[in-house]
């Protein structure tokens, strides 16, 4: 029976083993291809003027491939989503971590669920018939369409996955914590945000970067409220992102062209591989 249970033990490991390696072998594959499709077009470009360049007119008589716009949008658009997503799902997975009672949890919980579960083309489409108009009239424009409108969109979906790891995460925290915090006289709300959201920081962290990850990688829904237009980013503007600059050109592209567009799936690939790169030595800092 011991040995029986070795061979499956070993037999376990294996598959594990080569998961992780199918895994990382993906990840390798993937990483190689889009440098020999990206760098053929950077290096007939010129570096300085594909990620400087302020003008993208790809099927212009005399085309321009400059992506800041697209990059500039990107990181505009991204912060933004940051800024109003973030807070919003961090109090609100400590009120439900802590605070809420058990009927409001299950309610506020299972609309995470569903909200996680909609797709990004209905998200897009809602904003699109919704937002857009409100947008437009609100703020008297002639066209709702733009990076206010994708901020927006991009804020609410990037809600649960903030949400649910940080919940998650604060509910990890033992309760012995909690329970010294306030014998030692801390109010509760000092002892959740001062002992309880320190302790569960690294989970909270990672919400943040998921966050992040899926509002640099969203592309149908910006598409459809930001207005596609390859403009230097301003907030009330049609503008473009680098995923949109993708998904709108790649299925009629040909030439330099089609190899610019696999040159910014380079640029953003290395973009979120950096920034994840950056928080996980960030995080690791903090721990020592």
């Amino acid at each position: 029976m011991k040995k029986k249970n070795q061979a499956l033990e070993k037999f376990m490991q294996t598959i594990f083993l080569w998961s992780g390696l199918i895994t990382i072998g993906f990840v390798l594959l993937i990483t190689v291809y889009l440098i020999m499709a990206g760098l053929p077009a950077i290096r007939e470009i010129g570096p300085a003027d594909f990620l400087l360049g302020h003008k993208w007119a790809s099927t212009a008589q005399q085309p321009l491939y400059g992506i800041l716009p697209f990059i500039t949008t990107s990181i505009y658009g991204t912060a933004g989503a940051i800024l109003l997503g973030v807070p919003v799902g961090f109090f609100t997975a400590v009120y439900l971590a802590k605070l809420a009672s058990p009927k409001v949890k299950t309610v506020i919980g299972t609309g995470v669920d569903l909200l996680a579960g909609i797709p990004s083309v209905v998200c897009g489409l809602a904003g699109m018939l919704v937002l857009v108009p409100a947008i437009r009239n609100f703020f008297h424009l002639s066209d709702g369409s733009s990076l206010l409108a994708a901020i927006l969109v991009l804020a609410v979906m990037i809600l649960p996955s903030i949400i649910k790891i940080s919940l998650t995460s604060l509910e990890a925290v033992p309760k012995d914590y909690e329970e010294a915090s306030m014998a030692l006289g801390a109010t509760p709300i000092e002892t959740y945000f001062r002992v309880s959201v320190p302790a569960a920081k690294s989970g909270i962290v990672t919400a943040i970067v998921l966050g992040i990850g899926r509002a640099i990688g969203e592309a149908m829904a910006v598409m459809m409220v930001s207005g596609n237009a390859p403009n230097m980013p301003s907030l009330f503007q049609s503008v473009r992102f680098l995923t949109t600059a993708i998904a709108s050109e790649m299925s009629y592209s040909s030439g330099l062209q089609r190899e610019a567009l696999f040159s910014i799936a380079l640029v953003l690939f290395f973009s979120i591989m950096l920034l994840n790169l950056t928080l996980n030595s960030f995080l690791k800092r903090s721990r020592n």
